[in-house]
């Protein structure tokens, strides 16, 4: 059985499937370049908390903690230095080396110092959606372009990405499609009691129309600005859930809170309106992995509204598409040209508040409902396997 090294940062739940059914076609061994994990919990920076997966993400495969000497530990380039890894990476004899992404100390010189020696693959999603001033175009021009000649192959996870390998300096010939992909078995499963359930707590019938943004209340994801044109909208028989954490969070919900202040010279029609909106609008917190199922498959439209910067691809859209729901996305999200069509849902321009608001404005449950069949449609075609079958492909591409 051949063996596969893969030089990655820290375990990540969406890798974990992967990994697992890697381990049944190859000899695997994980190298994590971030340092020693704790699988009980760890701060994710995003949702600003401490968070624990409920499912298995070092179970079923082998892996390896590489210390980290940086005097400062992070994901930045110099926070991962391993000394040790190129070493680790020699006793364990790979006949291939998949690194995801280049911009640490240590997996930028696992791509130099393996390049002739072991084929080196590199998996990433970067793309070229967010705009730079010519000075920084110039440089990342020069650098990436020396960075990925050491390169045998790209696995590339969309046209976005696909894009931005050629942009600098990949040919067709080493850019293989291995697409993101979530396990669609998990989010499709039949959840739909325990969805009707969460909507009669928030108050919310089956007639009516449920928006969900799932994910870190951050800056690149712009959830405010869904907030902005929900309120703007003011659609009756609409609701919005917020569900995660992170540094946006006091701001929505103050912003939410604001709307049942009292005001001079606001009428009291104009006041019971307001707080008519603002109980339309509904908060949870982080959900685990084993509760996301149930938390999209209650919302009719999922949106991922995004300005950036690096929104490479937005898995939360391809859980909600394998969970069967309509998608509203701004053009900033990695995914949005391979994943949303006018089949299956909406695009807006990023930071375009009257084009967002205006597509909430026109919202139809029945519609909404034949859009995320769509989805369920299109998700199925992008599995895991799909990632597994090139990778297990080239590394037995000269034989056993």
């Amino acid at each position: 059985m051949k063996k596969l090294a893969i030089i990655v940062s820290h375990p990540i739940q969406y890798y974990a499937p992967l990994f697992q059914l890697l381990a049944l076609q190859c000899e695997l061994m994980v190298f994590y370049t971030f340092g020693k994990h704790s699988e009980k919990e760890i701060f994710d920076e995003g949702f600003k908390k401490k968070i624990s997966w409920d499912l298995p993400i070092l179970e079923n495969y082998n892996y390896y903690f590489v210390e980290n000497k940086a005097k400062i530990p992070g994901h930045y380039f110099n926070g991962i230095k391993n000394p040790t890894l190129i070493n680790d990476i020699r006793a364990f004899q790979p006949h291939a080396i998949l690194i995801y992404g280049w911009s640490y100390r240590s997996h930028l010189k696992a791509i130099r110092s393996f390049k002739g020696k072991v084929p080196v693959w590199f998996r990433g999603d970067s793309t070229l959606l967010d705009p730079l001033p010519f000075w920084k175009k110039w440089i990342k021009d020069i650098f990436l372009n020396w960075v990925y000649r050491h390169l045998d192959l790209a696995f590339f996870v969309g046209q976005e990405n696909k894009s931005y390998f050629k942009r600098y300096g990949l040919k067709e010939n080493k850019l293989i499609f291995a697409p993101h992909a979530v396990d669609n078995e998990r989010f499709s499963e039949d959840r739909s009691t325990e969805a009707i359930e969460l909507r009669q707590r928030f108050g919310i019938s089956n007639e009516e129309i449920l928006i969900l943004f799932a994910g870190k209340f951050e800056a690149k994801k712009d959830p405010v600005i869904l907030l902005e044109a929900f309120i703007k909208s003011d659609r009756p028989l609409t609701h919005l859930l917020f569900v995660g954490n992170g540094e946006l969070e006091k701001s929505l919900k103050l912003k939410v809170n604001d709307l049942g202040k009292y005001e001079d010279g606001i009428s009291t029609k104009e006041m019971d309106r307001r707080h008519r909106l603002a109980k339309r609008i509904h908060f949870m917190d982080f959900q685990n992995q084993t509760q996301m199922p149930v938390v999209y498959q209650t919302c009719d439209l999922f949106c991922l509204p995004s300005k950036g910067p690096n929104e490479t691809w937005g898995l939360a859209v391809s859980e909600a598409m394998a969970s069967g729901k309509a998608i509203l996305v701004s053009d900033k999200v990695g995914c949005t040209k391979d994943l949303v069509s006018p089949e299956n849902g909406y695009i807006f321009k990023s930071r375009d508040l009257t084009e967002i608001t205006g597509i909430i404005n026109i919202l139809e449950k029945k519609k909404l409902t034949t859009l995320g069949k769509a989805s369920l449609i299109k998700a199925s075609s992008r599995t895991i396997k799909n990632i597994i079958d090139p990778l297990i492909k080239h590394l037995y591409k000269n034989g056993e």
